[in-house]
């Protein structure tokens, strides 16, 4: 199979938004086309994080730790108060899920921090034509997450309060009367009323995460236009000009997009947190 290379900025950035999927999609949802580049760098990463804490727990001292199981607990610690500062109930479910959730994201988002041309490059090398390798990028990924904490919520829901008290906080909130027949005419208004917030919590959370690092890929891409005009330039002053130009302002991002990583999977995992937890409150 042969990769070819794009030629003008446009295709630069085209050819690195594009995803290595298994088909051309048909239409604009078409669930037999998968994203294979997401598929893979998730499963991955998936296993990075499992393998490192297997390791950490495995390798475990109850006297002077090591600099790695120092880090795996402060970790631990971290994710743990969170749970205990937002979630008053018990389930075993939701400090483990947390944990997971901020690790698997944080390594999602900082594939973004590597150099935007190293793993597409290499894939090229052997015939791939594109790869994307930051999977929470792809709004399927981080759709899939965020429906997996909304079924969760749902849930959580239906079992500490029971299919009626669930469909009782749909429809007698948040307008209440204690007349019967004011009380039925006033279940659809509020059930209108609450599914819209209920409906709307998967998808801000997927699309927060999305957006904040495709914004961030986006301009890193940019940057490294920068860069390839520079290269075309090397023989005079503003060539030199422009590459030195998109080292310091990549550099830059970069830093501060550390920042921008951490704090979406934090943010991704105490909204997941907060979620369950009124998911399992009684109102």
């Amino acid at each position: 199979m042969s990769a070819e290379q794009p030629t003008s900025p446009n295709e630069y950035i085209h050819h690195h938004l594009t995803f290595l999927t298994n088909a051309q999609p048909h239409g604009v949802l078409d669930f037999s086309v998968i994203d294979l580049d997401t598929v893979f760098f998730s499963v991955v990463l998936a296993l990075l994080f499992g393998a490192s804490f297997y390791f950490a727990a495995r390798t475990a001292t109850a006297g002077v730790p090591g600099k790695f199981q120092n880090f795996v607990e402060l970790i631990v610690e971290f994710v743990d108060q969170q749970v205990k500062d937002s979630f008053h109930g018990s389930n075993p479910l939701l400090a483990p899920m947390a944990l997971t959730i901020f690790c698997w994201v944080f390594l999602f988002n900082a594939m973004d921090v590597l150099p935007v041309d190293l793993l597409p490059a290499i894939a090229h090398g052997v015939g791939v034509p594109h790869l994307k390798v930051v999977p929470s990028t792809d709004l399927n990924a981080t759709f899939a997450m965020s429906l997996t904490v909304f079924f969760l919520m749902i849930y959580y829901s239906i079992k500490c309060k029971g299919l009626g008290g669930f469909l009782a906080e749909l429809t007698l909130q948040p307008f209440t009367s204690k007349n019967p027949v004011v009380k039925v005419l006033l279940v659809l208004p509020n059930l209108v009323l609450e599914i819209v917030p209920l409906l709307a919590r998967p998808i801000s959370l997927s699309l927060r995460l999305y957006g904040n690092l495709f914004a961030g890929e986006m301009i890193f891409l940019l940057l490294a236009v920068l860069s390839l005009h520079g290269v075309e330039q090397l023989g005079h002053f503003s060539g030199w000009l422009f590459v030195a130009l998109q080292f310091g302002l990549a550099l830059a991002w970069a830093i501060f997009h550390l920042l921008v990583i951490t704090l979406q999977a934090f943010i991704f995992m105490v909204l997941t947190i907060v979620y369950l937890a009124m998911a399992q409150e009684h109102h």
